[in-house]
């Protein structure tokens, strides 16, 4: 045995790294692969499992979807019949009639329309124009509901539909309040719309989860609207514990009934508040599992044999080179990208080290490079985002100029139209980034007079600043956005008169401009991610906010930018630190 390992060694000297590698790497896989297939059996299982689920979910939605449009569709025969009963004179109608059959011919899904009086009297019924003498339609559910939500529609729990002297369907009633002229009055009264059971089974019926799993429909009352055993739960031979599901709008959990565990994926449907519900059986779920368990063992048993006879003759000889070129790429991998490597070995390997000193070299200049094209980017990008004018800020004022030029009122229309020239050639400022706190506090100023002028009596303001601040320099269009916040998401929405109060001023050696409002105010959430680099939906008031903050901290450093206070009802305050600059040239723009 010591004479074949000898030989084997010498074998593996005179043969090329190339080779020793790629037998190497081969046998590092299938151990990385045994390890984390021992690792992953549980994973594999739960990843069924949540397939499983996930093809549960798109049959849900697929028949939630399927069941919303059914709805939509009844809702818009409803509407039509409305529209129809409107424009007719006095009910009954012949031409009315007629569109009703246009429509019962077109739809086999609708049973019967019928009009009410609110006393229950039958107004017009198409095509079963009477009613059973013992029948009592003020004592129906689908009546009582429509009287009692006359701005809402109902669809009723499957029943059979005996009020007519015809055969007896198993139906599902839309009923609606409405208004209609019978008997030369204008009466009050419930448009009824009996669909077919069958088209519910139909959308719902034919989609099965798994050997024993099935989709069932209730209402927000609990009652069933469809089960695939829809007479066996009429008779009281099985039921559905439907608490739970109520509770939920959409989702997945897991419930035991009559000693078996269940996973049911609920579903909400549209206005009506029905809800889809699959239940999937959890035993056909543990099969699965076990199924793929027995392959997982199996499959390590074959490979732990085959890769223990290769790699107790060649792990030896490889280890040491390879597990310090690894060692290595995962201080990479970890963004250690200060390393440099010197392996001593065969010539391959030699050649890789310095291969890899090179690639991480390149790769530490282009991470340099793409560092400072980024932040090139990005103040190209700011400075593209505070050039733009707000179209909608400037639609509104020219057309309340217009309206104030139509009604003669040419001193509002002077001031309206100096204020804006003054604003857009502050803004524009011949292309500058830079310009004084004076010309900055001249810019919010115009902007306050026109949404003064606009708004009238719905807000004041004030503007202080002190002497020895309006001739530094200043990042402009600073205010703007800030005030902008203020009056559309604090004052505007306010009953009593809001008022904007901005001061200039040097403090504790930084240049401070301060916004504060009277308004709303903000919830606390709002106001701890506002400023957040990574935030998406600070309820519409922070877009412009945390430009604000961006180009500070882009020009002037992480130490400058803004600090938001706030209480709901209470108000909101916002301060803006900048440094103290006297000459342009500090700046970075």
């Amino acid at each position: 045995m010591k004479k074949l390992s000898e030989r084997f060694n010498e074998f593996l000297r005179v043969k090329s790294i190339q080779f020793i590698i790629t037998v190497s790497f081969v046998c590092i896989t299938v151990l990385a692969v045994i390890v984390v297939g021992i690792i992953l059996s549980g994973k594999f299982s739960r990843t069924a499992e949540q397939n499983v689920g996930m093809s549960t979910q798109k049959i849900i939605d697929q028949v939630s979807v399927n069941l919303d449009n059914y709805q939509k569709s009844m809702t818009s025969v409803s509407d039509t019949i409305e529209k129809g009963i409107k424009r007719t004179d006095s009910l009954p109608s012949k031409q009315l009639e007629e569109k009703t059959d246009v429509i019962l011919d077109m739809r086999d899904d609708i049973v019967s329309v019928a009009v009410f009086t609110n006393k229950g009297e039958l107004v017009m019924g198409n095509p079963f124009p009477s009613l059973k003498k013992q029948a009592n339609v003020m004592s129906e559910r689908w009546f009582k509901n429509a009287l009692g939500s006359p701005d809402s529609s109902f669809i009723s729990e499957p029943h059979v539909q005996n009020l007519f002297e015809v055969k007896h369907n198993w139906v599902l009633s839309f009923s609606k309040a409405i208004s209609f002229q019978y008997k030369g009055k204008q009466e009050d009264g419930v448009l009824l719309i009996d669909m077919n059971f069958n088209s519910i089974e139909q959308l719902c019926g034919k989609s099965g989860l798994g050997k024993r799993g099935y989709i069932y429909v209730v209402d927000k009352e609990g009652n069933i609207i469809y089960h695939p055993n829809q007479q066996l739960v009429y008779t009281g031979l099985k039921s559905e514990d439907s608490n739970e599901v109520l509770n939920k709008t959409y989702g997945s959990f897991t419930q035991k009934l009559n000693g078996e565990e269940r996973l049911l994926t609920v579903k909400s449907v549209g206005y009506t508040d029905w809800k889809v519900v699959g239940v999937s059986y959890m035993d056909e779920l543990s099969a699965t599992r076990k199924d793929i368990t027995s392959f997982s063992v199996w499959i390590l048993i074959f490979v732990i044999i085959f890769i223990t006879l290769i790699f107790i003759f060649i792990s030896a000889k490889v280890t040491k080179p390879i597990k310090l070129l690894d060692s290595s790429m995962k201080k990479v991998e970890e963004g250690d990208f200060n390393i440099n490597i010197d392996i001593k070995g065969d010539k391959e390997v030699v050649h890789l080290s310095k291969t890899f000193n090179m690639m991480v070299f390149r790769i530490r200049q282009l991470m340099n490079q793409i560092v400072v094209e980024q932040e090139e980017k990005r103040k190209s990008e700011l400075n593209a985002l505070q050039a733009q004018i707000n179209p909608h800020f400037l639609y509104n004022t020219l057309d309340s100029i217009v309206w104030m030029a139509e009604n003669g009122n040419s001193k509002d229309v002077i001031t309206m139209v100096t204020s804006l020239a003054r604003l857009f050639r502050i803004s524009i400022s011949r292309g500058k980034n830079i310009i004084t706190v004076k010309e900055e506090i001249e810019h919010a100023r115009n902007y306050l007079i026109i949404q003064k002028v606009r708004y009238k009596t719905k807000f004041n303001f004030e503007i202080e600043a002190e002497e020895e601040v309006l001739q530094l320099k200043t990042l402009k269009l600073l205010l703007q956005p800030i005030i902008e916040n203020s009056l559309y998401h604090g004052v505007q929405y306010m009953v009593e008169e809001g008022f904007i109060k901005i001061s200039v001023k040097i403090e504790a050696g930084r240049l401070l401009y301060q916004v504060s409002d009277n308004g709303l105010g903000m919830k606390k959430e709002i106001v701890n991610n506002i400023l957040s680099y990574n935030s998406t939906n600070t309820g519409g008031s922070g877009v412009g906010v945390k430009n604000v903050h961006q180009r500070i901290q882009l020009y002037y450093g992480k130490e400058y930018g803004v600090d938001i206070d706030s209480e709901l009802e209470e108000g909101t305050t916002v301060k803006i630190w900048l440094p103290v600059v006297k000459d342009e040239s500090q700046g970075k723009g």
